[in-house]
């Protein structure tokens, strides 16, 4: 070939490679985008109704759904209507293979979708909602990728409020277990199933607070159930909450140990108080059932008993056993005394008819024999005197050069209140021991 056709055709070859970079440098992916979905979705093409294929291609396998989630928030939990909300981002994927496209040499990674009626969507459900809504602020919080390779992810912001069944009976020094469970509602195990993605398929937000619960841990797993129409597939999350106790030991705790102790104030109040005595036991009495009403009306009317009735209602019993020591100890001190004014009356009526007798026997035998007469006036005095008899231990402890312990004794002006105040070292000994740390766990169930 002769030196001016090389020449030629190196200028044809380098205007072929200038236009080539031109129109790349030139290309629209905007619109390569529309031409693709226009091409994979167009009427006639895609049809929405019909399920993907199975697993290598297959129409008799299953269309298998990867689903994983973040937890955003858990605003609440309640008690009495035994329920909580959350809000998380919920992610499916799936696989289509009608909707492969050209990736343009890697340059074009996913094509974006905000309808979710273009493509088919699995009719995945929550099984234990209550209440839930989309969030749509500023535009709605929803969109779906499709990648080259046929791969489908639908991504959603959503909150909902979902049934939790507690058991309360350890409340409150209880755990609950909140499950989230998904199911298909339509589609069943051998057209559609549900899995968890690998990897980490639930996450939490790091900074999740709960202001009276704890989340320890969360767990995954299925839930498949069988009905009369055939077996669905079902997800679900189990979400361990642990109840603080320091919010009920300011609240609660603490208030009713410091209502019982206030009851032991009236043992040290003075023997004629009555009314100071019974107005502070029945004022702390209906405090302590107030209190205890106001605990019941925050939690749902179960038919079983809690460990916080059981405390309430030991506490209650102390304030009450109190009240009814006093009324107990003041009868039985009232009828002691009426016993001992009868005793005295006895006492002085015999010895007047005593010394009457003696008179008139004086005067009969005056005339006769006056020393007779002084005699026997002298033995009648003898016998009305109270013999002494002598102290044995006061005896043995003065052979001692130490002096005796003194001892409190209860005399006649302060017995009752004597009386109390030995019953409130019981009372208090009592409290204590039900306020211990093996005792608090064995009395509200706690079994860790």
């Amino acid at each position: 070939m002769a030196p001016g056709h090389y020449f030629w055709a190196i200028f044809y070859f380098a205007c072929l490679c200038s236009a080539s970079l031109a129109n790349n440098a030139k290309v629209n992916f905007r619109e390569k985008e529309k031409k693709i979905l226009d091409q994979i979705l167009g009427a006639g093409k895609y049809d929405a109704r019909i399920r993907p294929s199975g697993i290598n291609g297959t129409d008799l396998e299953a269309t298998q759904v990867f689903v994983n989630m973040f937890l955003r928030s858990i605003s609440k939990i309640d008690d009495y209507k035994m329920e909580y909300s959350v809000q998380l981002t919920f992610r499916e994927q799936w696989l289509d293979e009608r909707l492969k496209f050209d990736d343009i040499g890697g340059r074009l990674k996913y094509l974006t979708l905000t309808e979710a009626n273009r493509v088919w969507m699995p009719d995945l459900f929550f099984s234990n909602e209550k209440e839930g809504h989309f969030h749509n602020i500023i535009m709605p919080n929803v969109y779906i990728r499709i990648f080259p390779y046929g791969s489908v992810l639908y991504s959603i912001r959503i909150s909902l409020t979902l049934a939790c069944p507690m058991n309360l009976k350890l409340y409150p020094l209880d755990r609950q277990v909140c499950s989230l469970r998904m199911a298909s509602y339509g589609w069943t195990t051998a057209d559609l199933v549900f899995l968890w993605k690998e990897g980490d398929p639930v996450q939490v937000v790091k900074n999740l607070h709960l202001p009276r619960f704890t989340l320890e841990k969360f767990l995954t797993d299925y839930c498949n159930s069988k009905t009369n129409t055939g077996e669905y597939s079902c997800l679900k999350v189990d979400l361990l909450f642990k109840r603080e106790f320091s919010y009920y030991l300011i609240q609660i705790y603490i208030p009713c140990c410091m209502l019982v102790i206030v009851s032991w104030v009236s043992f040290w109040l003075d023997q004629g108080a009555v009314p100071a005595r019974v107005s502070l036991g029945v004022t702390t009495l209906l405090t302590m059932a107030t209190q205890t009403s106001g605990i019941n009306a925050s939690l749902p009317p179960v038919s079983y008993t809690k460990a916080i009735d059981v405390w309430t209602g030991v506490c209650l019993t102390f304030v009450f056993g109190a009240l009814l020591e006093f009324a107990l100890v003041n009868y039985a001190s009232r009828s002691a005394d009426r016993a001992a004014d009868m005793h005295r009356e006895n006492m002085k009526k015999k010895r007047r008819e005593l010394e009457q007798a003696s008179l008139d026997a004086a005067s009969d035998l005056l005339d006769t024999d006056s020393n007779a007469t002084f005699a026997m006036l002298r033995q009648c005095e003898v016998h009305m005197q109270a013999p002494k008899r002598p102290n044995c231990c006061r005896s043995w402890l003065a052979k001692f050069p130490t002096r005796p312990l003194p001892k409190i004794k209860c005399t006649q002006n302060n017995d009752i209140n004597c009386r109390f105040r030995k019953n409130t070292f019981l009372f208090f000994v009592t409290f204590s021991l039900y306020n211990n740390r093996k005792n608090v766990k064995i009395i509200f169930l706690e079994y860790s």
